[in-house]
């Protein structure tokens, strides 16, 4: 899964690339457009639960040294700035847009911070989302026109379903409503029915959307009330990379926060993508996988080897609490709570199996 970072020049998304990345790689430089073509990273999603799982099989397993703790991951890709008229090809707009159409959600930085010695091109939050917004739609416009215009014509082809390619239509035109009244493509009210005649559309604004608001460090300990936004002090953010594990904590709680902004938004990039992770865990590593909520057992084997969905048997399931509340394995079994589901299991997050597979 691909998150990219956008937002208007200047606004500290590369410090915040950089920051999560714990290592300098994009060019977070005093100007517009220092960031041309797009960075990429590989991000570790912070997870407790992997420690204390490593812990506990280290104890029962009697295991000394050689042991692995494998983090999920996420890509994040660092965009170039986007300005006004973008959707028409100004500044680095056309570069903008194939790159972010790439990606699966937005995470849209904005400036909340004060700082005269960075140069500012915005005017305040509230203006810069609406500029970002609006070249999106724009851009999304002329797209949406193309797709009425192909399902148009579909509606003529004899061999098609017409009833499924005039809902279809139907589905399209709400869209087109919806970014004519200046509104993201997510906006759009569509039936259960019409979201599944749409399928994925090429369109920017149904993807997931995040806004980072990058405040001054006096405010970084502010919350925010909606679930697809945070508050983040990139300066903090970049000091904490800095900084060994311990260190990073004592000076987090100093300034009155429980965790890292970049903790924040993995989870909330997980949460908004519909993401979750099961876990394996075995004598040599501690393992998070990722998957979609909702995924059943044998698909979920498919993310560890696809030869895994093909012989796939029984998944033996446990929650990672009650596994090591059990106090081992054994304890379990005997507990009722290692249990052996089958084809049709949907797996929980946090759940830790080992796959039983017909090689």
């Amino acid at each position: 899964m691909e998150i990219g970072i956008v937002g208007l020049p200047n606004v500290g998304k590369s410090t915040l690339f950089n920051a999560l990345l714990k290592k300098q790689i994009a060019l977070a430089a005093n100007y517009p457009f220092a960031t041309i073509e797009p960075n990429t990273g590989i991000v570790d999603v912070p997870d407790e639960r992997l420690q204390a799982l490593a812990e506990f099989i280290k104890k029962t397993e009697k295991i000394e040294g050689g042991f692995k703790i494998i983090p999920a991951t996420i890509k994040v890709v660092d965009i170039a700035g986007i300005v006004k008229g973008a959707s028409e090809g100004q500044g680095l707009g056309n570069k903008f847009l194939s790159h972010i159409r790439e990606v699966d959600a937005i995470a849209q930085v904005v400036r909340e911070f004060t700082d005269a010695d960075v140069v500012q091109t915005g005017e305040n939050p509230k203006s810069d989302i609406e500029t970002i917004n609006t070249e999106l739609i724009l851009a999304d416009m002329e797209t949406m026109s193309k797709l009425i215009d192909n399902a148009t014509t579909d509606l003529k082809r004899v061999s098609l379903d017409k009833l499924q390619t005039q809902i279809r239509i139907d589905a399209l035109k709400k869209i087109k409503e919806t970014l004519d009244a200046g509104k993201l493509a997510s906006e759009a009210q569509l039936t259960s029915e019409e979201r599944s005649a749409l399928g994925k559309l090429p369109l920017i604004t149904t993807k997931p959307m995040i806004y980072v608001y990058n405040v001054d460090e006096a405010d970084a300990a502010k919350e925010s009330t909606k679930p697809n936004e945070l508050i983040i002090s990139a300066k903090i953010e970049s000091e904490v990379a800095s900084l060994e594990e311990a260190e990073a904590n004592e000076y987090l709680q100093s300034l009155g926060l429980k965790q890292s902004g970049l903790h924040r938004l993995a989870k909330v990039a997980y949460e908004i993508l519909g993401l979750q992770s099961f876990l394996t865990a075995g004598p040599k590593e501690i393992r998070a996988w990722t998957i979609k909520k909702g995924t059943k057992a044998p698909q979920a084997a498919a993310v560890i080897h696809t030869d895994f969905e093909k012989g796939f048997i029984k998944a033996e399931s446990i929650n990672w609490k009650k596994l090591i509340d059990a106090g081992s394995y054994v304890k379990a079994k005997e507990l009722g709570q290692l249990r052996l589901e089958g084809k049709e299991y949907i797996v929980q997050d946090g759940d830790v199996i080992e796959f039983k597979i017909n090689a």
